[in-house]
């Protein structure tokens, strides 16, 4: 690692799954680093449980050069207000961003906030108005848009347009839920806390249409040629038209599965986007389809979450069904040692030592952005929460 790097002290707000994943990735050893990182606090419900994160997910995997001997906290509060701490990382279900983003901001900590960022475009606004009025630095933790995977394949698409005018992509996100053996107080039955496929996982077929369809759409690698956007703090993405259409489980009223069309009207362009918790996708089939006037791309991974690998593909032939024309090329990003959610921290890092307030990947107006497409999503598909009202 440079000396010459920025180090961010991380205060990490809850200890469930992708609070670990995020740690992981801070305390894996890398030779190119960015940026160091520093577990500096750890916030939970109770200290017993912020004391087995650490024993599991930072003592006994750290083997990286920050040796890292984080300060336990039995409230965020104390996470919030403790003066080590350079940002704050949330990682609570989604219908409590709304409460732990306003908190750390109104304490003056800089915030990445996991996605969905919070439950609707209204709670985005009221987020990053407070932001400016505390003059903190405010990100929505969208992963998927810092991976080198999605910097290559927008370059190869408009760029060096390897397949044409791009017209239309298809992403669909599967994971499989039975709702029956659920758990009362599982967040999946939980309106209030955000439970339903879309805010879930929903949101990564909807940025995959995006960062593909619109090359204003920001991500890792800047905005693309025909974009006409700045960099920093701003987008010029257009708002797609979109009509949808929610399915829902019968006993628990929760929404499992949603279809969505958007079409952008200037290009004609348009993505079908799908989510679901009904079923699961088999291993080594891709997820997403991305087609143009001269070829198509296939993007593989565990999920829309986790791209690992993407085949450019010439026009079809017209050979006969099942057929599929040679690749052109085949491009693999494996993940480990990492989830991948170094990219976004790094990004993080670099942004508050510089002094910038917002993320270039994913500046505020696009959070607000997401927020009301799939506002739109679900005033069409029926689904209503709390924070709605």
């Amino acid at each position: 690692m440079a000396d010459n790097v920025p180090t961010c002290r991380w205060g990490i707000i809850t200890v469930g799954l992708i609070s670990s994943w995020f740690v992981a990735d801070l305390v894996a050893p890398r030779a190119d680093a960015k940026a160091k990182h520093v577990i500096q606090a750890i916030g939970a419900s109770s200290a017993q449980k912020a004391n087995d994160f650490v024993k599991k997910y930072i003592t006994d995997a750290d083997t990286g050069p920050a040796k890292h001997n984080p300060t336990i906290y039995s409230s965020y509060d104390e996470v919030y207000n403790d003066p080590n701490v350079d940002c704050v990382y949330i990682g609570s279900p989604h219908g409590l961003h709304y409460r732990d983003l306003k908190n750390a901001i109104a304490a003056g900590k800089n915030v990445l906030c996991e996605k969905a960022f919070v439950m609707n475009a209204r709670e985005a606004r009221e987020v990053f108005a407070l932001a400016k009025e505390k003059n903190v630095y405010v990100a929505e933790a969208m992963w998927l848009r810092h991976r080198p995977l999605i910097r290559d394949i927008r370059a190869q698409l408009y760029d060096d347009k390897v397949i044409g005018d791009v017209f239309r992509t298809s992403c669909d996100f599967r994971m499989q839920l039975d709702f029956s053996k659920l758990d009362s107080s599982s967040r999946h039955l939980n309106l209030e806390l955000g439970a339903g496929s879309l805010l879930d996982i929903g949101i990564y077929s909807l940025t995959w249409a995006m960062l593909t369809l619109d090359p204003s759409t920001p991500a890792e690698g800047g905005l693309k040629a025909e974009s006409k956007g700045s960099d920093e703090g701003q987008t010029s993405s257009e708002q797609p038209v979109i009509v949808a259409t929610q399915s829902f489980e019968p006993t628990a009223g929760i929404e499992t599965s949603t279809a969505a069309v958007i079409k952008y009207p200037s290009t004609g362009r348009h993505g079908v986007i799908t989510s679901t918790m009904n079923t699961r996708r088999g291993k080594g089939h891709h997820f997403a389809t991305i087609e143009g006037t001269n070829g198509f791309i296939e993007v593989e991974g565990n999920a829309p979450s986790h791209p690992t690998k993407f085949t450019v593909y010439p026009k079809w032939t017209g050979d006969g069904p099942g057929s599929k024309p040679e690749p052109l090329g085949s491009y693999e990003y494996p993940l480990e040692p990492y989830q991948g959610f170094i990219y976004e921290a790094d990004n993080a890092a670099l942004d508050i030592a510089a002094g910038r307030k917002e993320s270039a990947v994913m500046p505020w107006a696009e959070t607000v952005r997401v927020m009301e497409l799939m506002d739109s999503i679900r005033k069409q598909g029926g689904t209503v929460y709390p924070q709605d009202k």
